[in-house]
């Protein structure tokens, strides 16, 4: 029996077949039409539809070229099931490169939408009815904020066997963060409604960084094998099974002034260990940035100015310590060339 096509604004995809589609958004003050732009991968064979999108926050660009590099991949030649790919969800942010939607709102709190709400929630809602309610498994693309970077992480709520926790394991990131839902999120939404949902961070904002973005497209073709989207064996060497980490926290500013860390993204660290010193321009005062815990550094600040409070360091806790170190030294030991920031 034949498969049937895949609709989605409107617009069939016949099996076999990939299709662009531009889903009207919004229009700008000029009048001018503004899309979401969604490329979907139908193929001859059942199997579950995937969505992998990146761009909710409008600067966090590594995940646009890894969907990108996914699309350009032969290893999605004879797909089954089907991939829906939004390279750029918040593309107002995007044009404008900022986290946030011209309200100032940020679209990942404004799920599930409302089509009579803030500019937001009518985004959020159209994203939802168009194409995330389409989706059986989800992976969004993520990085750390503007002037922070995050060391290649999966974030997910975690159930002991479960599909959630089976694609975590599967992609290949050296460290799991079992988080907690965010009210208003799109993992929030989608993990209410049973839909599987993995959010990878990696690297910074208004960056393209390649030890993020090839992990990237690695592990989401990873997750796609393990699903049984993808056909073949897989002949490159699997990474060393990801740690869960059972916690994290952040190291701030305890005075204000120019920070000079003392350890690098990945490093592990010990509780009490000096991350940075903060000192004023002259010298004159300063103070130790410390670690609250044991723990791998997976986040930390790229700008040198700090205030006081700010979040400078963040540490995650793990159980099994080694076992962790030794997940990112050998993510480390795969990147060619390695990167200076490690």
């Amino acid at each position: 029996m034949a498969r049937a096509p895949f609709e989605l604004a409107g617009i069939r995809v016949m099996p076999g077949s990939r299709t662009q589609i531009d889903v009207p958004v919004a229009r700008l003050y000029t009048h001018a039409p503004l899309h979401i732009p969604v490329e979907v991968a139908h193929g001859r064979q059942a199997g579950p539809t995937l969505l992998v999108c990146g761009g909710i926050h409008g600067d966090e660009i590594n995940g646009v070229e890894i969907v990108r590099r996914l699309l350009r991949s032969k290893q999605i030649q004879g797909l089954r099931g089907t991939l829906i790919a939004v390279p750029i969800v918040n593309v107002f942010g995007f044009v404008q490169h900022t986290r946030y939607l011209p309200d100032r709102r940020d679209l990942n709190r404004c799920f599930p939408g409302s089509e009579a709400g803030s500019l937001g929630g009518r985004v959020a809602a159209l994203f939802r009815e168009q194409i995330v309610d389409h989706a059986s498994h989800i992976i969004d693309l993520h990085t750390g904020a503007i002037h922070r970077t995050n060391l290649p992480q999966i974030r997910a709520q975690l159930s002991p066997g479960g599909e959630t926790e089976r694609m975590a394991n599967a992609f290949g990131a050296p460290v799991i963060l079992n988080a907690e839902l965010r009210e208003g999120s799109l993992r929030h939404y989608a993990q209410t409604r049973g839909i599987p949902v993995l959010t990878y961070e990696a690297g910074e904002a208004l960056r393209f960084d390649e030890w993020a973005i090839t992990p990237g497209v690695r592990g989401v073709l990873r997750v796609m094998r393990r699903l049984g989207m993808l056909t073949g064996e897989h002949r490159r060497r699997q990474p060393p099974a990801a740690e869960v980490a059972n916690g994290s926290s952040w190291a701030r500013a305890p005075i204000d002034g120019i920070l000079r860390p003392k350890v690098r993204l990945g490093a592990r660290v010990a509780k009490g260990e000096v991350l940075g010193k903060v000192a004023d321009p002259f010298g004159n005062a300063e103070e130790a940035v410390t670690s609250m815990a044991d723990g791998i550094v997976i986040g930390m600040s790229r700008l040198p100015l700090a205030n006081e409070g700010e979040a400078l360091f963040h540490v995650a806790r793990f159980d099994a310590i080694e076992e962790a170190e030794n997940a990112v030294e050998g993510f480390h030991s795969s990147l060619a060339p390695p990167d200076p920031l490690y």
